[in-house]
């Protein structure tokens, strides 16, 4: 059966450009990924299909074959001789496939077979937690469920049946990867036989079914520290998926979400408040319980005639520090609220009090009054 045209796989005209073929590859990738059709055995091929085409068309030179020779630069025989580029035997692990399914698995891409079968971690995981900013400032925990990719517990994650073993690929002989010469060039492709692993299964584990891996979910406990920030990335070892062939498992890292808080904006560890104060207590001066985390309340002296804007310092009550016995500070800034809804006898009174003022009582407006004069 003649073998589909790479540019019809992609669904992309044989101009396309390299962002271009990256955009269709990806559509592609997504809609028919294992992960995504478990058990569909014609979205698996599909998803080898155009993984295939994306891997030659991807590079300037092997595409430069493929347009002059077609499928037959790739063949053994094809044009440039000596054993093609790798062939046409499935897909391979390719280098953007960590890109594209990162959303799904939060790995770090980079496929099987990158040098001589060297143990490969398996991939990142990453989830998020939100916390309020009391949590952040207390430290809490969370309970994170999560599923991942985990070595099978029948073969080990070898992928071979129990009282058997994966063999040592003949064609790239382990390195998982073969060399090809296409004219001046020597051109390096996953190896065909194994996928890129290195190794051949010749008897499958009947329960991963070659794969040596199964999923499995987890829950776990997160420990948040007091004094974390937004954004903080807690790093949890051993507890992404597990790597190929019954390598080590990546991480799973944790971001931590701080809600906004009602009336404190954090800056590092410091803490910034914008409160009301009494027109009367702002004019003859006095004390104001500033609110704290933990429902806890401070007193902050006002001097006699303070105004909007002024801001006040209250050291060492704002968010502890990371990892640190001290904290930050707490930075109060003043609004001076007017009194509204007066009542007849009210507005009658603060008219009298009004009129016993003078300019001496307003500087600012008599310096600005004084200056506008003299411009």
């Amino acid at each position: 059966m003649a073998k589909a045209d790479y540019y019809d796989q992609l669904g992309v005209d044989r101009s396309a450009s390299t962002a271009e073929l990256k955009s269709a590859y990806r559509k592609l990738a997504k809609q028919y990924h294992p992960d995504v059709n478990p058990g569909d055995a014609a979205s698996e091929q599909k998803f080898k299909d155009v993984s295939e085409a994306y891997d030659v068309l991807k590079d300037d030179q092997s595409r430069a074959a493929y347009d002059q020779f077609g499928h037959a630069a790739f063949e053994q025989g094809g044009a440039g001789g000596q054993g093609g580029f790798g062939g046409q035997g499935g897909f391979s692990g390719f280098g953007d496939i960590g890109d594209i399914f990162e959303e799904f698995f939060g790995g770090r891409g980079g496929g099987p077979g990158q040098g001589r079968r060297q143990p490969q971690r398996g991939d990142d995981l990453r989830t998020q937690v939100d916390i309020s900013l009391q949590e952040a400032y207390d430290g809490t925990e969370r309970q994170v469920n999560l599923t991942r990719a985990a070595a099978c517990g029948t073969c080990r994650g070898s992928g071979a049946k129990p009282g058997s073993q994966p063999t040592t690929c003949g064609t790239c002989q382990g390195h998982g990867k073969v060399r090809a010469q296409q004219g001046f060039f020597t051109i390096e492709r996953p190896c065909h036989q194994c996928q890129g692993r290195g190794q051949v299964i010749g008897d499958p584990c009947g329960d991963c079914r070659g794969g040596g891996q199964t999923r499995e979910s987890r829950n776990l406990s997160v420990a948040i520290p007091a004094g974390v920030e937004d954004g903080t990335r807690i790093r949890l070892s051993g507890e992404g998926n597990a790597g190929p062939n019954g390598a080590a498992y990546g991480d799973l890292y944790v971001f931590v979400n701080i809600a906004p808080h009602g009336i404190l904006r954090r800056e590092g560890a410091d803490l910034f408040c914008a409160m009301p104060v009494a027109f009367d207590i702002a004019v003859r001066g006095g004390t104001v319980n500033v609110p704290l985390m933990g429902n806890k309340a401070v007193k902050l002296s006002i001097p006699a005639g303070a105004h909007s804007g002024q801001q006040f310092r209250l050291r060492g009550k704002g968010m502890p520090v990371l990892r640190a016995r001290n904290y930050g500070d707490l930075y109060v800034q003043i609004e001076v609220e007017i009194p509204t809804g007066l009542s007849r006898e009210q507005k009658k009174r603060f008219e009298a009090f009004a009129d016993s003022l003078d300019d001496a009582n307003y500087p600012d407006l008599a310096a600005f009054t004084d200056r506008a004069e003299k411009s």
